[in-house]
């Protein structure tokens, strides 16, 4: 969905790359806007996604690159075996309370992304077996991944959100605004 994403002063990057995320992260938000907890955990297409699972989701995402790239322990463990449950509710969660979790979490990435003292900074990718090994990415590039993550998934809770009722993403923004 296209948003208009202003630009930032003088030209600086790091504003821009924030911004950009900042619109892709409103096309998820706008998407679960005035559904209850269940029609958000929904399924109502072949996908195993729903709006509800695609929030925590990026959240963790989001979380979880950030804090790499700090050097600081992801705050959810995830393995092979329970993998799944960042794309469904558990344990009392709510949209409501993604949301919160992913807002503190946009925080704490816009307050890292301005703080390093340069873009080109670097730190490891994760030792996994689709990284290759011994890489080092920079922080433009988790912002870059971060952008790319966020908008896939913003177009999958566009789908989704037509689906279970029919808004496309056009009228979520004119809902958003009034």
């Amino acid at each position: 969905m296209v948003t208009h994403v202003p630009a930032e002063a003088h030209g600086d990057e790091r504003g821009a790359l924030l911004n950009f995320l900042t619109e892709q992260r409103g096309g998820i938000r706008r998407a679960v806007l005035g559904l209850t907890d269940e029609q958000a955990s929904s399924r109502p297409s072949a996908s195993e996604l729903s709006l509800a699972g695609l929030v925590k989701h990026v959240a963790e995402v989001e979380q979880y690159w950030v804090s790499l790239a700090k050097g600081e322990p992801p705050a959810v463990k995830r393995d092979q075996s329970n993998w799944h449950e960042c794309f469904v509710l558990v344990d009392g969660e709510t949209v409501a309370s993604q949301l919160d979790y992913w807002e503190k979490v946009a925080a704490v990435t816009e307050e890292f992304v301005r703080s390093v003292p340069s873009l080109d900074d670097t730190f490891a990718l994760p030792d996994q077996p689709w990284f290759p090994k011994d890489e080092r990415v920079s922080v433009r590039w988790l912002v870059l991944h971060l952008i790319r993550e966020t908008a896939r998934h913003a177009g999958h809770a566009d789908i989704v959100r037509e689906s279970l009722d029919g808004k496309t993403a056009f009228e979520l923004v004119a809902l958003a605004e009034g």
